[in-house]
């Protein structure tokens, strides 16, 4: 993300994407049992495993149709700025085509999938693809863990790596992409490594360029959509949930003992969990949901079983649980120290919160992980992004919590379109005919290949949705 429970994760719904089926690029080089792209150079497994600092973990004896499918490690410095120091193994996989065919590095912003898929630039350039773990992201992380090492720059580092060792093999164009914590994470790589790849598809990537002013939260959710009782409706729904606390608390308790779920890790109380998840249900119904599905929202005067089951669909009760928030430490940490984090005021509410500090990033990591925020590393990223960003492709959905603070892109060939009444899954897809076909037009020149002739096939055996990982969770960019 940036978090607000089910919002950020996989942000998920994220992107099934419209273009080639997937085919052998250069049927002739692609042998029996070899799959697509056995270069003439040698196998591309051999070239890989002379790359210094890559392993092969495993390849798929059953990749999809016109590719090779690899999960592999490369090897990091711990600190960058020490590169002779301790070093871990970052996961990254592989979905390889052919050494001719551009490169889309996807960037997760959290744990890397191990099933392939093919993000929507991938299928609409038609090239290789890898998408990577963000560090501090287990099992992508250093033991011992110092947590200092986990910054903007460090990651972005990584990518710099990572791509800088792929390029022996793969020398045509590359693409970088990601969606949500994973499209911002795209952005801060470029800045420091501008040279690394040849543009960026940034989808619903928040700018929280000013974390101390979060107006603009406000200001959506008091327009989001066409129907004002819709959004009547849900704050209806929080409002009752918090004077009825009493009685919905009893049901989170007996499902937290049915599943053994605890609270003293990170929040401290079942109470604290169970205001967070019902601060979440306005953003993260947003988030994931369209206006079609307004109907679904409960009135008022809705039974506590209604009312409970749609707070858990919506918002998750699992999420602010030890088990369900501890593995996102590391993007509550970023969100602590550099990302920031939106707060909305929840003037509505006025009254029926306990905790009115709650609703931050450092409530959601352990105490010793706690730290105080630095406003420098935004700003830097948002004044360059304006001012000297080039080849930028932003995509935003026009109902999406997130886009609340978007990035403005410079006029360096960059551009930056809304998804009318999309959520946090928009994609060029999703875009008004005139602006999917400027972005595809863009990204094909980008990536110097022809415009496809023929669109994606949701049939052709690999995942289309431009994943963040994990799927659920509100209190995030996902």
């Amino acid at each position: 993300m940036l978090f607000r429970t089910r919002r950020a994760v996989a942000a998920v719904v994220a992107v099934a994407a419209a273009v080639g089926v997937a085919v052998a690029a250069n049927p002739a080089q692609a042998a029996p049992g070899t799959g697509a792209g056995h270069h003439q150079s040698g196998d591309i497994a051999d070239q890989l495993r002379a790359i210094p600092g890559l392993t092969i973990v495993s390849e798929s004896a059953t990749p999809p149709a016109g590719y090779r499918f690899f999960l592999l490690t490369f090897k990091q410095p711990v600190d960058h700025r020490h590169p002779g120091g301790p070093t871990f193994e970052q996961r990254f996989q592989l979905l390889h085509k052919d050494v001719s065919r551009p490169v889309v590095l996807h960037t997760t912003g959290y744990n890397m999938s191990t099933t392939a898929f093919r993000s929507e630039p991938t299928k609409i350039i038609d090239g290789n693809q890898i998408s990577v773990e963000q560090r501090f992201f287990t099992p992508s992380r250093p033991e011992p863990a110092d947590w200092h090492d986990l910054d903007i720059w460090q990651a972005a580092t990584d990518h710099h790596d990572i791509v800088t060792a792929l390029k022996r093999v793969y020398h045509a164009k590359w693409i970088s992409t990601g969606a949500s914590k994973g499209g911002m994470t795209s952005v801060y790589h470029r800045r420091f490594y501008p040279h690394d790849v040849d543009g960026v598809v940034a989808y619903v990537a928040p700018d929280d360029v000013n974390n101390n002013d979060d107006r603009a939260y406000d200001r959506f959710f008091q327009t989001v959509g066409t129907d004002p009782a819709c959004r009547t409706r849900l704050e209806g729904v929080q409002q009752e949930a918090l004077k009825r606390r009493s009685s919905l608390e009893a049901k989170y308790q007996a499902t937290a003992t049915a599943n053994g779920w605890t609270f003293n890790q990170v929040l401290g109380s079942l109470d604290k969990a169970y205001e967070e998840t019902i601060l979440d249900v306005e953003w993260s119904f947003w988030q994931y949901s369209l206006q079609s599905d307004c109907p679904s929202v409960p009135e008022k005067t809705a039974s506590d079983d209604d009312l409970y089951k749609f707070i858990d669909a919506t918002a998750g009760f699992s999420f602010y649980t030890d088990q369900g928030i501890t593995p996102y430490a590391p993007y509550f940490y970023q969100a602590a120290t550099q990302l920031g984090w939106p707060e909305p005021k929840f003037d509505y509410l006025r009254g029926l919160r306990h905790y009115p500090d709650l609703y931050q990033a450092n409530s959601n990591i352990p105490q010793a992980l706690r730290s105080k925020y630095d406003p420098r590393p935004m700003h830097d990223v948002d004044h360059w992004v304006r001012s000297e960003g080039s080849q930028f492709l932003f995509v935003y959905g026009s109902n999406d919590p997130w886009g609340a603070e978007p990035f403005t892109p410079s006029h360096h060939d960059s551009y930056r379109y809304i998804a009318p009444g999309a959520n946090h899954g928009a994609n060029i897809a999703a875009l008004n005919p005139t602006d999917r076909d400027a972005a595809t037009k863009t990204l094909l020149r980008w990536a110097n290949v022809p415009a496809p002739t023929s669109l994606a096939s949701s049939d052709d055996g690999i995942d289309g949705l431009d994943r963040v990982d994990p799927p659920r969770n509100p209190r995030r960019p996902l």
